[in-house]
């Protein structure tokens, strides 16, 4: 008979969707566990650009310096025609930016796969839990009450009993396998292999790109930050076996590029694999939901892969806290709603710049840093009434620097960061306002209030005006811009994402427990640590 277990949560799949999903889940106090069939943590580099809006998440689930710390900027390329001639880029395939206040981060970084999530994982740990390596999810069953999921182990066979089951188990995902969701979409025609070596004969301080634009004979080899390592990105023949042991890929690089100098000492991972672009006709069946690969797959071109899929488990985590919490799980229904059709844009921006990639051009936009993608079309967006300027509902909500009562410099994100909901105040509001919630931290920005907007800097920015209250969601993005008139509008937009809070209800002496709040803190509340 097999070990039975419960849980709330069970997350298929131990990489960077599913360990941010795990941090998560974690910081909210929801039981989860995170299993992966490997036997270990992944041990390559592949998915080595973090964007400027993933390292906003990464800001707000608190990771984003020890990452930045183990990762680089991008280097200068190098570019490599007609043997050994090369000429380094006045013009870099890659757009850097400098911070400003509303976007701190504007520069794409580059960090290995293995070392992202090993980030992911430390943060997980100091949260209270690890991944679980060596269990494989055979099959699962679901009903009306919950997903009974059959695990396997090294040690033994397991049934766990849990409220959601989520995958995030790959391209090949077994969970959308067994949901019976198609996964239409095309190969495109390019295989590849990316591997971790060691070698003698480039230098460091760039990327080194020969024969770009004659997919027969390009090769990419990227220095990875502190490590002796270099990444290689090349095209090869769709068919017939890839040799990826160091004799096999000595032999590549010397016909690609006779007489380089390059000499490959080690291979400490590497992989062959055809290019596609695939995207999961649903991302959820009753109580099972998929994110990343599982749900929808990128050719390597903009490095959109993980951070799609990083973002996806962004969105899914507050969304599972509240319903698991008591919120209507009706709430659920807005994830495939907002992340499938940005899994397809950004499908459409990578197919494109592969394309280009065939000839040659290797340029990337801002459109890559996915810090203009957001929900304006979601059920969870309210403008009352419809916005014609400023930032609208379903927006990314812009960073800001404010003045604090106390006379300190004060960054909006620093007030958003957390699992709560914000809803920001703009001047002396008298009308009565939401009622209190432990999810929900109301903050006045005004005259009298605990943030000072000198030289209306965030007024500007958000087109927010007296009297207009501005929510915005535990993920970062607008909820809702109203004017305080419309404050029971706002009232019946909580109800449907915030359980229940027993601030609303009476305590075991029969008192309203906000009633316990001065009247002032009860439409205000100071701003604290989560």
């Amino acid at each position: 008979m097999s070990k039975q277990s419960t849980t709330d949560v069970l997350i298929c799949g131990a990489g960077a969707a599913g360990l941010t999903l795990a941090i998560d889940l974690a910081r909210r106090g929801v039981a989860f566990r995170l299993i992966d069939k490997l036997a270990g943590p992944f041990a390559g580099s592949r998915g080595k650009g973090i964007q400027p809006r993933t390292q906003e998440v990464f800001e707000d689930l608190g990771l984003i310096d020890r990452l930045a710390a183990v990762g680089s900027v991008y280097p200068p390329q190098r570019e490599y025609h007609d043997g050994a001639q090369h000429q380094d880029s006045d013009e870099s395939d890659i757009l850097f930016a400098p911070p400003t206040a509303q976007e701190p981060y504007r520069t794409p970084l580059m960090v290995p796969q293995f070392q992202t999530e090993a980030v992911l994982r430390l943060r997980l740990f100091e949260l209270g839990h690890v991944p679980e390596y060596g269990y494989e999810l055979q099959t699962f069953e679901q009903d009306a009450g919950g997903v009974t999921a059959h695990l396997i182990s090294p040690n033994e066979a397991e049934t766990v009993r849990c409220r959601y089951l989520v995958g995030g188990d790959g391209g090949r995902s077994l969970v959308r396998h067994v949901l019976q969701i198609n996964f239409p979409g095309e190969t495109l025609g390019v295989r590849a292999i990316v591997a971790d070596l060691r070698l003698d004969g480039l230098s460091r301080d760039v990327r080194h790109r020969f024969n770009g634009g004659d997919m027969a004979r390009q090769m990419v080899f990227s220095p990875l930050p502190h490590t002796d390592l270099f990444q290689l990105q090349a095209p090869v023949a769709l068919e017939g076996e890839a040799d990826l042991s160091v004799s096999g890929l000595q032999r590549l690089i010397d016909a690609r590029q006779p007489g380089s100098g390059i000499l490959v000492r080690g291979v400490t991972w590497a992989s062959a694999y055809l290019m596609n672009a695939r995207l999961a006709e649903r991302y959820r069946v009753g109580r099972v939901l998929l994110m990343g690969d599982a749900a929808h797959i990128h050719p390597p071109t903009g490095g959109q892969g993980l951070n799609t899929s990083v973002q996806d488990a962004y969105n899914l985590g507050w969304k599972l806290g509240a319903v698991l919490a008591g919120a209507p799980e009706t709430l659920l229904d807005s994830y495939e709603e907002e992340r499938r059709p940005i899994a397809a844009q950004m499908l459409g921006i990578v197919t494109g710049l592969l394309e280009k990639a065939k000839h040659g051009d290797m340029r990337r936009g801002r459109e890559l840093h996915q810090l203009g993608l957001g929900y304006p079309g979601s059920s969870l967006s309210l403008e009352m009434p419809e916005r014609r300027g400023g930032v609208l509902a379903g927006d990314r909500a812009p960073d800001a620097l404010l003045l604090g009562a106390g006379g300190q410099p004060r960054r909006l994100f620093d007030v958003l960061k957390g699992t709560h909901w914000t809803l920001i105040v703009r001047g002396q509001i008298e009308a009565s306002l939401p009622a209190t919630n432990p999810g929900l931290r109301i903050v006045q920005v005004g005259e009298g209030g605990e943030f000072i907007d000198t030289n209306d800097v965030f007024g500007s920015v958000y087109g927010l005006a007296e009297g207009e209250l501005l929510l915005i969601r535990p993920d970062g993005y607008v909820g809702a811009v109203l004017p305080v008139a419309e404050s029971r509008r706002l009232t019946a937009y909580l109800a449907n994402v915030l359980p229940e809070s027993p601030t609303l209800s009476s305590n075991q002496n029969g008192r309203a427990a906000s009633a316990w709040l001065a009247p002032s803190e009860v439409q205000v509340a100071v701003p604290g640590g989560d």
